[in-house]
C-alpha cells in the first residue's frame, strides 16, 4: 500500500513540477533551465519531507527565494580592459 501512495504523490509532484519551472523560466532567462527544475524538485522534496503540502503557491515562492539567492550571489560580469 505505501508504494501505491508514494507512485500517486510522485505523480501530483511532477503535474505541479512542470507549469511552476516554466513560470520561474520566464522570468529568470540569466538561470540555466536545468537549474529551475533542480529547484523546483528539490522544493518539492523538501515540502514532502517535512509534511507541508506542496501546492503551486507555496514551491513557486520558495523556489523563486531560491533562485532570487542565485543570482543575487553570482559576481559581476567581468569588464573588458
Amino acid at each position: 500500500m505505501t508504494a501505491l501512495a508514494t507512485r500517486s504523490a510522485r505523480s501530483a509532484t511532477t503535474a505541479l513540477h512542470e507549469p511552476v519551472s516554466r513560470r520561474l523560466a520566464a522570468e529568470f532567462l540569466t538561470v540555466p533551465p536545468g537549474t529551475i527544475d533542480r529547484c523546483v524538485a528539490d522544493v518539492c522534496a523538501c515540502t514532502e519531507h517535512l509534511g507541508v503540502e506542496a501546492t503551486p503557491e507555496i514551491v513557486e515562492r520558495v523556489a523563486r527565494e531560491h533562485l532570487l539567492a542565485i543570482v543575487n550571489s553570482a559576481p559581476p560580469p567581468r569588464s573588458p580592459r
